[in-house]
């Protein structure tokens, strides 16, 4: 379909959402940087001492569930943010809400928009489908150490994806906590290309012995249409740009692709995403028996049951989404 044929009520507020949205996730950490270093240079030490001494003791809080706002995580620029795709979120199992769970997110793609839009907003479906559940994102903690910026995205919903984290979250007595991890992270969203489904998921194992140490069962998700938001400038394997990537990526723990989609006011270029559907499906849960010391063995074996039960969603759900029946997974 044409997406200049595509003229609802909503198209324009939808752009100017993601155009806040997209300013807000660039700069927003910048802007809070400048603002704490504008307070020292001019000496409203009333104001960053007990800030900064506020922090110190709160420096843990995003291994420790965060501090997430209903207020933050239901303003309307986030309406307009899952419109504009529009995302959906798609159950194929109910879930037992006195487990705890794992949910493996798939691709990473450019924006993860799937994991942020309905996960860390009131206007997915989440609570419709999983009505005894709380979902908890993990990110690079790397985010979390920027004073003010911090506290932003806690009030989103997102917390540390450390290992300290990641426990908390999953030693919930009484089950109904998710943890939703993204496991491609920075390396897979230099692959994020449209039409590929490359997912860097063969030696991501720690979530697989997390799970077995906790019990917490492991659910695959895929999210049709995460790669078709924006087009990367071509990097294969062993080009100059695609080795530099990975360098960076090394360095600084987050990747850096060069992407480019749509304009406000014009399609051919721009930093706008592509308004393409994304349909977050959720697959059904593996079991997983508690085992507080798991052998290698252990780990590869229910790593391997991932692995397939991940690569059967994607197969049963891709027609419906306009995947070609030629296309499948590639794991890295």
């Amino acid at each position: 379909m044409n997406n200049k044929n595509l003229q609802p009520r909503l198209l324009y507020p939808a752009k100017l959402s993601f155009r806040i949205e997209g300013q807000i996730k660039s700069f927003t950490a910048e802007v809070c940087i400048g603002i704490l270093l504008l307070l020292i240079l001019y000496n409203y030490w009333f104001l960053y001492i007990p800030y900064l001494t506020w922090l110190y003791f709160d420096w843990r809080t995003p291994e420790q569930g965060g501090r997430r706002s209903n207020w933050v995580r239901s303003w309307a620029v986030w309406k307009y943010f899952n419109d504009y795709f529009p995302i959906h979120l798609i159950k194929t199992s109910d879930l037992d809400p006195s487990h705890n769970y794992i949910f493996g997110f798939h691709p990473h793609g450019v924006l993860v928009a799937g994991a942020f839009g309905n996960f860390c907003t009131n206007y997915s479906d989440f609570k419709k489908l999983f009505p005894d559940f709380t979902a908890y994102l993990h990110v690079l903690p790397i985010w979390f150490r920027c004073p003010l910026f911090r506290e932003y995205l806690m009030s989103s919903g997102p917390v540390s994806v450390s290992k300290k984290s990641l426990s908390y979250v999953l030693s919930k007595e009484g089950g109904g906590n998710i943890s939703v991890i993204v496991l491609g992270g920075a390396e897979e969203s230099l692959d994020a290309h449209p039409g590929k489904f490359t997912l860097f998921i063969r030696r991501r194992k720690g979530f697989v012995k997390i799970a077995l140490t906790h019990g917490a069962y492991l659910v695959p998700v895929f999210s049709f249409g995460e790669n078709e938001l924006f087009k990367q400038v071509s990097n294969p394997e062993g080009s100059l740009l695609r080795t530099v990537q990975d360098k960076l990526q090394k360095i600084m723990g987050f990747a850096l692709p060069l992407f480019h989609a749509r304009g406000i006011f014009q399609y051919s270029f721009g930093l706008v995403p592509y308004r393409k559907p994304i349909h977050t499906v959720v697959g059904h849960p593996i079991p997983v028996h508690q085992t507080l010391n798991p052998t290698r063995e252990q780990v590869e074996e229910l790593h391997q049951t991932y692995m397939e039960e991940l690569r059967k969603l994607f197969e049963e759900h891709k027609g419906k989404y306009g995947i070609p029946e030629h296309d499948t997974l590639v794991f890295r």
